[in-house]
């Protein structure tokens, strides 16, 4: 049972929630699209992993650039677990966050996740909407199902 007196008391509190809750469903509809179409399609085949472009600028630059990447990867894994128990897309979004963190096997774990058909149709689905190639499924022995 819920304590009136509780909601009274924390106003406040709830509806910053609320608030936060509005914020990271509508950054989630605005920001996933435009994220997911920057993945190349055979991100998840090319050992490469296109990394050659970033390497290829002045040394502070890249640092600067990796930072940020990582910094904003892992606010939206972070937003992306939010989401699991309040409004957006929390799959997708803690996946947009992982390929954007630099982490020990991030490619092993990356693939696995994309493995999965739900979450890959998902992916391309979103993609198709926006006028984009389908992404290339990875090739693993033991997809998650």
């Amino acid at each position: 049972m819920i304590d009136m007196n509780w909601i009274e008391a924390h106003q406040g509190l709830l509806l910053s929630l609320a608030g936060l809750s509005i914020l990271m469903f509508v950054g989630s509809l605005i920001s996933l699209p435009f994220l997911l179409a920057r993945i190349p399609e055979d991100y998840f085949v090319d050992p490469q992993r296109h990394s050659a472009r970033m390497k290829s600028l002045h040394p502070v630059a890249y640092v600067s650039l990796r930072l940020l990447k990582n910094l904003v990867g892992w606010v939206l894994v972070l937003a992306g677990i939010l989401m699991l128990v309040l409004p957006g897309q929390g799959i997708l979004t803690i996946i947009m966050g992982l390929v954007l963190s630099d982490f020990p096997g991030k490619y092993t774990l990356e693939r696995r996740i994309a493995s999965n058909r739900r979450v890959l149709n998902g992916i391309n689905w979103i993609r198709r909407r926006g006028g984009h190639a389908p992404i290339v499924p990875p090739r693993i022995s033991n997809p998650l199902p």
